[in-house]
């Protein structure tokens, strides 16, 4: 199994657009294409939303646009889960939830170095979710468990129909809970987290990873068994030169980074330029080759992305347009310069 690299482009799933056509054309401009998730097209297409699909005990409201748990619900509703236990269709995700994700599929994507699909992770989706006590699902000591299960066998069947289509398929596992399990008060700490991801990466098939626009523990972070690690390096810049031998080491034994480089914020985005933006991926670099990586090796596991979604400017979808275009530039002239 080889993941591509040499700088190609790919981006996070979550957009603002609210035409279809719009967000797939976009998605399916980068060399490595997803399946846009549209919250602005409807509730069900948020990413937690389309996570929680058949899960027992969900209370969604789609008028209020609010999703939360019921432990009697749980208890009324997991037998009936576990009756489906062995079909794959009932953990993939459905039309009702995804506008666009069978779309995605019935693309010719065969020729595409790879494509890719994602779903919200088990940590970020149980401090998300809360009971009728107000508290997150994650710290229920018998709800966790079955959570992990769960969204194994949704990554997995995703995974599944994606290599249909694409030899080289990959999945993200969504993860920007990961940064608040270092928080004493979480009630979920990072010791129990690293036993559950573990348990978790030996339930789900490769090649795997996380991307998340925070800023955890990145020694943790990179520690995890996983083929792919998607980060935000435009925000991170001044912090990832301390982790620096966790990087390596997770270059050297076979990982691949995706970079996000350009902001999709319009403030930031209208501040820098290609120029800019360069040099501080460039800088970043310079840093692990000091440290002894290869520069070779590097380039050859790095592709490159927008920095984070992004939902919320005033233009709604026009500077998310203008920032893929810019990391579109950006990757064919730092692919011309080392002649990748």
């Amino acid at each position: 199994m080889t993941l591509p690299g040499n700088l190609m482009t790919t981006a996070m799933a979550v957009m603002p657009h609210t035409d279809v056509d719009e967000a797939l054309g976009l998605a399916l401009s980068l060399d490595i294409p997803f399946w846009p998730q549209l919250p602005h097209y409807n509730y069900y297409e948020d990413m937690y939303v389309q996570a929680a699909e058949h899960f027992p005990g969900i209370i969604l409201d789609l008028k209020e646009r609010t999703l939360r748990f019921s432990t009697n619900k749980f208890i009324a509703e997991f037998e009936e889960t576990l009756s489906h236990y062995e079909e794959e269709e009932y953990f993939d995700v459905s039309d009702q939830y995804s506008v666009v994700y069978k779309r995605f599929l019935e693309l010719d994507l065969k020729d595409r170095p790879a494509i890719r699909g994602q779903l919200e992770g088990p940590i970020s989706f149980g401090f998300f979710v809360k009971n009728e006590d107000d508290r997150p699902i994650l710290f229920d000591d018998t709800v966790r468990p079955f959570l992990y299960e769960f969204m194994a066998k949704r990554i997995n069947i995703q995974l599944k129909r994606l290599k249909e289509k694409n030899a080289n398929a990959f999945m993200f596992m969504d993860e920007p809970g990961l940064q608040f399990i270092f928080n004493a008060m979480s009630g979920y700490n990072d010791v129990l987290a690293k036993e559950d991801m573990n348990n978790l990466f030996e339930m789900i098939d490769r090649p795997r990873g996380i991307h998340l626009c925070g800023n955890p523990d990145w020694d943790f972070l990179f520690g995890f068994d996983m083929d792919i690690a998607s980060i935000d390096l435009y925000t991170n810049a001044m912090v990832l030169p301390l982790y620096k031998k966790s990087i390596i080491n997770f270059i050297e034994r076979g990982g691949t980074i995706v970079w996000g480089i350009v902001p999709t914020n319009v403030e930031p985005f209208m501040k820098e330029n290609h120029e800019t933006l360069i040099k501080l991926l460039e800088n970043t670099w310079e840093g692990l080759y000091a440290e002894g990586l290869d520069r070779e090796l590097l380039l050859s596991r790095s592709l490159l992305s927008p920095a984070t979604c992004c939902l919320i400017n005033p233009d709604k979808q026009h500077t998310v347009n203008q920032a893929f275009t810019s990391l579109i530039n950006l990757s064919e002239s730092l692919r011309e310069k080392y002649r990748l």
